[in-house]
């Protein structure tokens, strides 16, 4: 089974039997407010672990260094042990949520470029907004380190953006975040999901992300099955041709 390592909103880290791996279990919950509040919905673990599971494969295929493994069971995946960046690398697309509310901005409305933003993820601080010299004063990361994973987060960014296009959905924002390996080596980490992404429908602008649960819009498990089966449908079409 393992040693619990971390219990968090939507997932935990156990030990494995190889110190350099770890197992991941996707929860059956969703949460808002930094955890204040949290829902229990059946088949959310799963569903999250499917469209993760096929983002990291696909960005993988294209080259961007992951702690991804394999997937090891409907809610289960085997990641490579990473000493975690502890910053949030946030990107946007669309106008949205606190961006739209914070600057007064018509949500909805397209950036000219994309907006790039860091947190630092602490949970009691609710994940204050972090420069890049905020980042180093901190010890958050060392300023190359910066630089790379926001050189990582670009290349994301084209290769998701055209993915979920494809699939009919708009990435209008994304959190990612990174680790290192213990040979140094910089990864991106953690997981890709709606519960880390705005997804909006291209063409009706239905929510396709957390904000179903945040809003009282719809089923979240539903909602992610959807998005994961439109996704599966393009990338077998890729593999395809």
């Amino acid at each position: 089974m393992g040693e619990l390592l971390y219990s968090g909103k939507a997932k935990q880290m156990w030990t494995t039997e190889d110190p350099d791996l770890l197992r991941v279990v996707y929860l059956d919950q969703a949460t808002m407010l930094n955890g204040k509040r949290k829902d229990h919905f059946v088949g959310k673990g799963t569903a999250a672990n499917d469209i993760s599971t096929l983002v990291f494969e696909y960005l993988i295929r294209k080259g961007i260094p992951t702690h991804f493994v394999k997937r090891l069971s409907p809610t289960e995946e085997l990641v490579k042990k990473c000493e975690m960046i502890r910053l949030e690398f946030v990107t946007r697309n669309i106008v949205a949520g606190h961006f739209a509310s914070r600057f007064g901005l018509k949500e909805g409305t397209p950036l000219d470029q994309p907006v790039e933003e860091t947190f630092y993820k602490s949970d009691e601080l609710d994940d204050p907004f972090a420069n890049e010299s905020d980042a180093i004063a901190i010890q958050a990361c060392t300023a190359n380190e910066y630089q790379q994973c926001w050189e990582l987060a670009r290349r994301c960014n084209v290769l998701l953006t055209a993915l979920f296009a494809k699939a009919g959905m708009k990435l209008v924002d994304f959190k990612l975040e990174f680790g290192k390996l213990a040979d140094g080596t910089l990864v991106l980490a953690d997981e890709f999901s709606p519960d880390n992404c705005r997804l909006w429908d291209r063409e009706t602008n239905a929510h396709l992300d957390k904000d179903v649960f945040r809003k009282n819009l719809g089923d979240i498990t539903t909602t992610y099955d959807e998005v994961y089966e439109r996704l599966q449908k393009v990338v077998m079409e890729e593999n395809d041709d």
